[in-house]
């Protein structure tokens, strides 16, 4: 296959001439700007659930509150085979591919000591998406459950034989610090990273997020804790906020938002125009020194009804809802997921795999300013698309 050049195309700060050839970059020549389009990394999304997607068109109605979204998730898993379970996420991943993410972390639900139906099929997904959308499961289990003297030992030890993610629901919980402590126990026996669902609420009272900056800088954990949602932190006293940001910061923890999710379900009642939107402090953490990461979370099931695997589109309603500067956020669902999900980064460099997206404007900002400019995801030296942009023989 003869070598293609991809013009006049910004990387990160500077405007090169790519010449693709055998899947790979072959070179990346400077170039006098401005910029005809720009090249951004693969995506990296750290927080689906693939077991729950796509089942909407099923459910009996739709929920509008957390408690509703948990109750009518846990009635359709009655009707989950593995057939079921492979279809609709090979759905998601398809989606996923063709939207550009090439990494993902799906949450299991594991809702009872015993192994669920879900874990080994979407291990048997995994396998078979290799080399096009690398997955990655997290175990997604009650506070009560993993934190349990009896339960909670085997189910680590079945993350550790897997090497994924221990995680939990926490809010609220009685006697909320001593579960934590016990599953940062487990974390540490069985060398574990921890992504927890915390604080998914407008409750100024929920103080998992307290508690689990506490322990990951009590056991020296920095970098191998995620906290998704932290919704509580958008009501909490200012001040509060601040303090409960440096100390995380300190300790090592990094935030998942949710936005999608979040502004679906957040202070929702039926008539009524939300007030307020559950989006955890992303300015803030940030300038704390937090990792944040921004990800798509529940697509077209109870928690949230709508989308398909289009991981910018969450990345665009965080840019409108945060007031966010899109190049200085774009790394939300770029490097920053990869560097907290511990990958290595997908730099766009000469002997590298010509694995990008290619937009065709001159900054990441068009993509909010024309809602139907879309990136052309290159994979393996070739567009997805057809129809790629910018394209010249060398």
């Amino acid at each position: 296959m003869r070598p293609e050049t991809l013009r006049a195309v910004a990387l990160g700060g500077r405007v090169a001439d790519l010449t693709i050839e055998a899947g790979r970059i072959a070179r990346v020549a400077p170039v006098p700007g401005p910029a005809r389009a720009c090249a951004l990394p693969l995506l990296v999304d750290a927080h689906v659930h693939l077991d729950k997607t796509h089942v909407v068109d099923r459910l009996p109605r739709r929920a509008r509150s957390l408690g509703e979204a948990i109750a009518l998730a846990a009635e359709d898993r009655a009707c989950w085979t593995e057939a079921d379970v492979r279809a609709r996420a090979g759905r998601a991943l398809a989606e996923a591919e063709a939207a550009g993410i090439g990494a993902l972390r799906t949450h299991v639900d594991w809702t009872e000591p015993a192994r669920p139906l879900a874990w080994d099929v979407l291990g048997e997904v995994a396998a078979d998406w290799r080399g096009r959308v690398e997955v990655a499961r997290a175990i997604l289990a009650p506070l009560e459950l993993v934190g349990d003297p009896d339960a909670g030992p085997a189910i680590a030890a079945a993350a550790a034989a897997e090497g994924v993610a221990l995680g939990a629901f926490v809010y609220r919980q009685p006697h909320l610090p001593a579960l934590l402590e016990a599953v940062f126990d487990l974390a540490l026996r069985h060398d574990l990273a921890l992504d927890f669902h915390v604080d998914e609420g407008l409750d100024r009272e929920a103080q998992g997020f307290d508690v689990i900056g506490a322990l990951t800088r009590r056991h020296g954990m920095a970098g191998r804790v995620l906290c998704g949602h932290a919704c509580a932190l958008a009501v909490r006293p200012e001040a509060e906020v601040a303090r409960l940001l440096d100390e995380a910061a300190a300790a090592g923890v990094a935030l998942t938002v949710l936005p999608t999710t979040n502004s679906w379900l957040q202070d929702a009642q039926e008539g009524r125009t939300p007030r307020l939107i559950g989006l955890a402090p992303m300015h803030e953490a940030r300038a704390a020194g937090i990792e944040v990461l921004v990800a798509l979370d529940n697509v077209r099931d109870a928690f949230y009804p709508y989308g398909d695997y289009d991981l910018l589109d969450a990345w665009r309603l965080a840019v409108l809802n945060a007031h966010l500067d899109p190049a200085d956020w774009i790394e939300a669902v770029t490097e920053a997921p990869r560097r907290a999900l511990g990958l290595p980064p997908g730099r766009i460099e000469e002997g590298g795999p010509a694995d990008f997206l290619l937009l065709e404007a001159a900054e990441v900002a068009a993509m909010i300013d024309h809602a139907r400019l879309r990136p052309v995801v290159w994979r393996r030296g070739r567009p997805l698309d057809a129809a790629a942009p910018l394209r010249a023989s060398a």
